[in-house]
């Protein structure tokens, strides 16, 4: 069991790729042990975090942590980012859920490649997730890593997985206090992404009160309005992604 959270039974987690046939291998979760009361319960996954971030610095990649509630758009949203700028930037996805290869299976149809993390009745990736994934992906210097977090906006927001940025995504089919109401997850983002902009018309949902609440919360963040499904506003997004990547 977690013990920040205590999300996720002894040894659940799973790494698979589309096709894998044998799914038994597992890896234990990097917070199972005694603690003393006065050591960080996240002092572990922090120092892995940190391994982690030396790896991406030393390939100089670029690794974007997306996390979200579930059903957002996530997976959408990298179909259609990796369609786009798969000739100018290499793509390699890490995708985490508590079950299926969905995901891994339809981003691995773009012709990137993926690696399904499966974290049982875990509710969050943590850095030794991320680090055995890596391992298995071996991405190359000079190369974009997305990790597409657990759907969920609490837990996720406490592990650092040693990502470059942490992209924060809603609906607009959410609310408008999403920020407010979870705003440790804001706080720690770089940048908001607000999807599903073409549903607005049939919608009661305020886009000024959501940025207000997005500046109370964290009044740096970056803001991207689009719908990735029909493609509006998505250029803003991919002209930030590739500025990001460029040298």
């Amino acid at each position: 069991m977690c013990d920040t959270c205590g999300c996720q039974s002894e040894d659940e987690a799973t790494y698979k790729k589309p096709g894998d046939t044998n799914h038994d291998h597992t890896h234990s979760h990097p917070l199972r042990h005694v603690l003393d009361v006065n050591r960080d319960l996240l002092h572990d996954n922090d120092l892995m975090a940190e391994r982690n971030r030396g790896f991406f610095e030393a390939r100089k990649i670029m690794a974007i942590n997306l996390v979200s509630s579930p059903g957002s758009g996530k997976t959408t949203l990298l179909e259609k980012t990796i369609s786009a700028l798969h000739k100018d930037i290499r793509f390699f996805v890490i995708a985490g859920d508590q079950n299926t290869l969905n995901d891994a299976t339809r981003i691995e149809k773009t012709g990137t490649e993926v690696i399904q993390i499966n974290t049982g009745t875990g509710c969050h990736l943590d850095a030794e997730m991320v680090h055995m994934a890596i391992r298995k992906l071996d991405p190359p210097r000079n190369t974009l890593l997305v990790i597409e977090n657990v759907g969920n906006l609490v837990c996720p927001a406490l592990f650092d997985l040693g990502e470059t940025k942490r992209i924060v995504m809603i609906s607009v089919t959410e609310g408008e206090d999403k920020p407010v109401k979870y705003p440790h997850m804001f706080k720690s983002s770089d940048v908001c992404i607000v999807n599903k902009t073409d549903l607005l018309p049939h919608l009661d949902f305020d886009l000024a009160q959501l940025r207000g609440n997005i500046k109370k919360v964290n009044h740096q963040m970056k803001v991207f309005e689009l719908s990735a499904l029909k493609g509006e506003g998505l250029q803003q997004w991919l002209k930030w992604l590739t500025a990001q990547k460029t040298p």
